[in-house]
């Protein structure tokens, strides 16, 4: 019966109650093509999201602080198989392909890209800080000590924090802010 394999597949793309729901999918960009693959896909309709960290990069002895994809080479794209045109994302700018299982987009967990625009602000930059405790292990992942391994010592309502990194086998407190800190593994 052609009506019955059309409500399994339905009921497989995420249906709800007799209504379809929408999805989060993996998008794998294009070299450094992230933010154009992100703008195209918003062009066509498609919600999207590139979640973004502060990264510092070092260039002729100087230090800049840039906002790099948090997954680079990957964003994500809200939709519904049974809706949307979800081949025309393989074919937009910036994007390499969807990530698929067989010969369907393969979606992202529940939660977890929810759990990512939660952190995140209005131009995707996600704050990590607020899952930081004094006594954890934190990596400073921009400005000139970028890399470094430390406990957090302490932290205030207005953002800093005071890490104490082990340097030449000396505890030494430094002062920063809890945006540059991520948990370290």
């Amino acid at each position: 019966m052609p009506g019955q394999t059309l409500m399994r597949n339905v009921e497989g793309l995420g249906a709800h109650n007799g209504r379809l729901s929408a999805r989060w999918y993996a998008v794998h960009s294009q070299p450094h093509r992230e933010r154009r693959a992100a703008a195209h896909l918003g062009l066509q309709g498609f919600r999207a999201f590139l979640p973004l960290h502060a990264r510092t990069v070092r260039h002729a002895r100087r230090f800049r602080t840039v906002l790099a994809p948090f997954f680079p080479r990957y964003l994500f794209v809200e939709m519904v198989l049974g809706r949307d045109r979800w081949r025309s994302v393989n074919g937009t700018v910036g994007v390499a392909r969807l990530v698929m299982e067989g010969d369907q987009p393969m979606p992202v967990a529940p939660g977890v890209v929810e759990a990512l625009l939660a952190l995140a602000d209005s131009s995707g930059l996600l704050s990590l800080e607020r899952r930081l405790e004094p006594g954890q292990r934190v990596r400073i992942v921009t400005g000139p000590l970028a890399g470094l391994v430390g406990q957090l010592a302490a932290l205030d309502e207005r953002g800093r924090v005071k890490v104490l990194l082990d340097v030449l086998g000396t505890r030494v407190p430094v002062l920063t802010s809890g945006a540059r800190l991520v948990p370290a593994a």
